[in-house]
Order: structure tokens, then sequence, then C-alpha cells
């Protein structure tokens, strides 16, 4: 039986060398990036699903980043709202002190000069800023919410009523403040109102029971509204740790994707570089063959 021969084994040696250093070329790719899949054409499908897998990546590292800062605004705000908590305290305690039968008037004039102070102190924390905006302003984030009249010792609410909402994860979404005039001048129990009522009564003497009465109506107040904070706390830790675990199926998935069998890998890239030099040695022996024209010379 004959043996037929291919008359021209240059050009099929030549494209055995360009499949072998391509197979080469995508198993160095693949070991240096632990990916099987770095370009479109590595796997169209699973390409697609690397992109919509990015793009949830990166939706979830937004959601993250918005959460840090709400966080950090939240708790500065539930903070400040525990120092106005200690100054009513302390009001009460002056409150109840003045209250006695036995004090002087000069007595209660000292009394009612901590309580001013406790007015004051009370103001500037219902002006407490966060990166630049004032947290109990409602929506009028940019201009200073309550400024006191040192004359009357009254104090005025600049700012709104309006509430905003953040979303913290898809689909769900919290209200984002609470407004300055609910917390400090609630009509439920008004705390700028219960100071400057007390420090009036302490001053004349008269009525300083019931301004007592008014400053613990407006501590529970408080201690009721600080609820929303905590719980809105709560809710954003449980949206972190739901997204912070997406995050990591997402990786999962990814790696499922496109992560390369480094072991395999491997193998793949010793078996073309066999490939590639035992083609490169055919050819060489191929090209050192004598031709017809060498025979008739």
């Amino acid at each position: 039986m004959p043996i037929r021969l291919n008359p021209d084994l240059l050009p099929t040696l030549l494209a055995s060398i360009q499949q072998s250093k391509q197979n080469q070329s995508t198993a160095t790719q693949e070991l240096a990036s632990g990916r099987n899949v770095n370009q479109l054409s590595d796997n169209p499908a699973a390409a697609a699903s690397l992109v919509q897998n990015h793009d949830q990546a990166a939706a979830d590292a937004q959601f993250l980043q918005s959460l840090s800062t709400l966080q950090s605004k939240y708790q500065v705000a539930d903070s400040t709202l525990g120092n106005v908590v200690q100054a009513l305290t302390r009001a009460v305690t002056l409150g109840t002190e003045g209250a006695n039968g036995t004090l002087t008037a000069a007595d209660r004039q000292a009394i009612a000069g901590e309580v001013r102070g406790l007015l004051v102190q009370t103001v500037s924390l219902a002006n407490t800023a966060y990166q630049g905006s004032f947290l109990f302003a409602g929506t009028k984030v940019s201009a200073q919410p309550f400024t006191l009249n040192s004359a009357t010792n009254t104090v005025t609410y600049n700012g709104n009523s309006a509430t905003t909402t953040v979303q913290l994860s898809n689909g769900n979404a919290i209200t984002a403040n609470l407004p300055g005039d609910q917390l400090f001048q609630n009509a439920s129990g008004s705390v700028t109102a219960a100071l400057t009522d007390l420090y009036t009564a302490l001053t004349t003497g008269t009525n300083i029971p019931n301004s007592v009465v008014e400053v613990q109506i407006a501590l529970s107040q408080v201690n009721q509204q600080r609820i929303f904070y905590g719980n809105n706390l709560n809710q954003i830790n449980l949206s972190e740790n739901y997204l912070n675990q997406d995050k990591l199926n997402l990786s999962q998935q990814e790696n499922s994707l496109a992560g390369a069998d480094m072991a395999t890998v491997a193998t793949e890239f010793a078996q073309a570089q066999i490939a590639n030099q035992a083609t490169m040695n055919a050819t060489a022996r191929v090209l050192s063959l004598p031709t017809l024209l060498d025979f008739l010379r």
C-alpha cells in the first residue's frame, strides 16, 4: 500500500508553530491573572455574566460607602442628643434644688444662672453640624437652625420640618433625618421652652415645681426621639451585613465563572512549550532537506 506524503509540509508546520505559540500565550496570561476569561472571545457567555457581576459589585460598594457616611452622621446625632439628655437631667436636679423653700433669692439666682448656661449649651448642641451640614435643620442644612435671643432667652427655629429618605440597598430605604422642631420644640415637650421657663421660674421664685415637671416631660420626649437613631443604626448594620455577604457571593461567583485551575493551566503551558519545541525541531529538519535542484546540480 503506497504511503502518501504531504508534498509541502512547511505551511502546515508554520501553522502548528503559530497554534502552539497561541496556546502558550493563553496559558501564560491565565497563569499571570489567575483567570481563564480575560477577554470577550475567551468565553462570551461568561464574560456577559461577569459584566453583570461587576455592575452589582460596584453598586454594593457604593451603597456601603453611603452607609458608612450615614452611620457616622447618625452616631454624631445620637451622641449630641445624649449630651442634651445630660443637660436636661442636670436641669431637673437644679430645678429640684431651686424649689427648696429654704433657699435665698441669691441662691436661686445662682441656680438660674447655671440653668441659663444649660440653655445656651443646648442651643449650641441643636446647631451641631456634620461635614458642613446642620443635622437638625430639616432640609435647610446650610443655615444654622436655632438662634437664641439673649435679651428674652427665647429660641427661634430657622429650619423646616421636612425629612428626606436614603436608600440602604436595592429596594430598602429609611428616613434620613429628624427636623429640629420635632426634636427641640416638640408640642409634646419642648426642650428650649422648658429650659427657658425653668430659668424664668428660678429668677422670679415662682412656679418652680411646674417648670421642673416641664423639663422632665421634655427629657422624656428627647429620649423617645433618640429611638429613631438607634433603630436606623440597627438597620444600617443589617444592610452592611447583607451587602458584605453579597460582595462575598459575587466574588465566589466570579471565581466560578472566570477563575483558572492553576494546576491545569500549568500543565497546558508545559504541553504548549513541548509542542512548540517539537514543531520547531520538525520545521528545522524540513528546511534542511535537499531539494530536487540540489540533485540536478
